[in-house]
């Protein structure tokens, strides 16, 4: 079991941070801890996160292992080793960021990055139990991020604070400036489907908070959720198509890959006005509230025993994916559970409200804490 799969020793003298293997480093090859990649060339430049955060004097100790080619939601690798689920131990790390989420808990790190196209950020820090960032689509460089083109995918922080993440963010966000969250925060909390241990963990934070909760019904979630797989699988096979013919892609990425050619014309573009109708949805109803909540994951993490199969528990990431279609901002916040096992309030907001929406979160963590 291993988080780092290259040790670096890179920076300055500032915060710790370590990023996952789908972020160019100069001088060190990108592996998406694939043996397809095993003899990939070294990167002939920095990531333009990556760049910012030596920039800002931070010392990078290590790039972090993930599920192969950052296609599939376990954490599981084969190759390169599973992360060990530092504060769940024999449970999924979650997946793709599954190193990154691993490294902030086990205190490895004052903050790490990871990657979200369908989840890949909020699954693995919601099953480690940290916070993690899914910034509104394209406000944060994506240069020199395997894949080079992504309509979905977000590079993001991982953070034991909320702090952490403001910092983070900061960081790798040029444009990220300072806010305080309005004087009245209305939630509207999402009908999902969810466990009842979960959504009773979910509900009792959010009439904690003490903020005013209108239900809300997303009925196009999950038209959202089918049409996001379907651009992620379109994407990720012409992206790394290439790499089946070398018999190296694990067997579950592999399969799943070789799946992912079969998507038609047709059924892209069904997908993109599900897209759009869904955003403009989504859009409605924040013009009514500041932030919708809603579980990260709909049950508990699995064990790793009963998650070998990665495209049969593609559906973990049933509340996540529809904001990467959408595009709007989403955070994961870390829940304690009566059972000891971790649950991820999500909080969306407004699309290019990254600073509002961390603000609103540290007001209603403050009221959760009594402070």
């Amino acid at each position: 079991m291993t988080i780092v799969v290259e040790a670096l020793d890179l920076g300055g003298p500032g915060l710790v941070v370590m990023v996952k293997d789908t972020l160019d480093v100069a001088g060190v090859p990108t592996r998406a801890s694939s043996a397809a990649l095993a003899d990939a060339p070294a990167a002939a430049a920095n990531a333009e996160v990556v760049q910012r955060l030596l920039d800002a004097g931070c010392h990078l100790v290590g790039k972090t292992g993930l599920h192969e080619l950052a296609f599939g939601t376990t954490g599981i690798n084969h190759h390169t080793g599973t992360a060990p689920n530092p504060r769940y131990p024999g449970r999924i790390p979650g997946g793709s960021s599954s190193g990154s989420a691993a490294a902030v808990a086990a205190g490895l790190v004052d903050f790490s990055l990871g990657t979200d196209t369908g989840g890949s950020v909020r699954i693995p820090a919601c099953c480690c139990g940290v916070f993690g960032f899914k910034p509104t689509f394209g406000r944060v460089s994506r240069q020199g991020v395997m894949p080079a083109h992504s309509t979905l995918d977000c590079a993001g922080p991982l953070a034991a604070t909320l702090p952490g993440l403001v910092q983070a963010m900061r960081i790798i966000d040029p444009s990220f400036g300072s806010t305080i969250a309005p004087s009245e925060i209305r939630i509207g909390q999402v009908r999902v489907a969810a466990s009842d241990a979960v959504q009773a963990v979910v509900d009792a934070a959010v009439q904690a908070s003490g903020a005013p909760v209108a239900p809300i019904t997303l009925d196009l979630m999950p038209a959202a959720y089918n049409a996001a797989m379907v651009i992620i699988n379109r994407e990720t096979y012409q992206a790394c198509e290439g790499l089946l013919a070398s018999g190296k892609v694990g067997a579950d990425v592999a399969a799943r890959l070789a799946a992912a050619g079969q998507v038609t014309d047709a059924a892209l573009a069904e997908a993109e006005q599900v897209r759009e109708r869904f955003s403009a949805q989504v859009d409605a109803v924040l013009g009514h509230c500041e932030v919708l909540a809603l579980p990260t994951m709909p049950d508990f993490p699995l064990r790793l025993e009963e998650a070998a199969d990665t495209r049969a528990v593609l559906g973990m990431t049933a509340l996540v994916r529809p904001f990467n279609l959408s595009g709007h901002p989403a955070l994961t916040i870390p829940l304690a559970s009566p059972a000891g096992l971790p649950v991820g309030l999500q909080l969306v907001g407004a699309e290019g409200a990254d600073e509002a929406l961390l603000a609103i979160a540290a007001r209603l963590l403050a009221a959760l804490h009594g402070a």
